[in-house]
């Protein structure tokens, strides 16, 4: 399956997600350390639209968070997660050579890099907030089997990505992909 495809399904059930979030809930911790709900939403939002730029083979402007909103972005989120989603399938995107923040790389495999990180913040907004993302199974399978070949020792910074943890036995596969990553993730009693 490729990034593209999982994209499809990853983007929206991200956006699902953001649709559910309270205001109150912007100011919650998450799994990812250090960042709060507002923090993911910014990181997504900002990392998105530069993404978009990249993939299209145009100069990125200078992004910023906002900061703060006083309101749940969902259809800001939506807005930069849709045209992600177009830049990616763009003509030759997959192709292009791009300088991003792990290095220079074709956009295929950037795309997948992508698709993993978006999937694990999904994941930490969903849990955060008391949601679950739901993905097919063959997603997640096609992430994780990336991910687990193209995550290197030296990509795991603290920062970035963290040493793995153990979700536990009984975790499904998107808790094992999060633990994978570095997250520790509450382990079912």
């Amino acid at each position: 399956m490729g990034p593209i495809e999982q994209l499809s399904h990853i983007l929206p059930a991200c956006t699902e997600v953001v649709d559910r979030i309270q205001v109150m809930q912007m100011n919650d911790p998450t799994p990812c350390e250090k960042f709060t709900v507002l923090d993911v939403l910014d990181h997504m939002m900002v990392l998105g639209g530069t993404f978009s730029y990249l993939f299209r083979g145009e100069q990125a402007p200078e992004l910023a968070p906002s900061g703060a909103y006083g309101w749940v972005p969902a259809k800001e989120f939506r807005d930069v997660m849709d045209d992600l989603a177009d830049a990616i399938a763009s003509p030759g995107a997959l192709e292009r050579t791009m300088e991003t923040p792990l290095g220079r790389m074709d956009g295929d495999t950037f795309a997948r890099l992508i698709a993993f990180d978006g999937l694990v913040h999904g994941w930490d907004l969903a849990t955060a907030t008391g949601q679950r993302l739901q993905l097919p199974a063959e997603v997640v399978e096609a992430v994780a089997a990336f991910a687990h070949g193209a995550l290197s020792d030296d990509m795991r910074d603290g920062n970035t990505f963290k040493q793995p943890t153990d979700a536990g036995p009984s975790a499904g596969a998107i808790e094992q992909l999060a633990a994978f990553s570095g997250r520790t993730v509450p382990v079912a009693g």
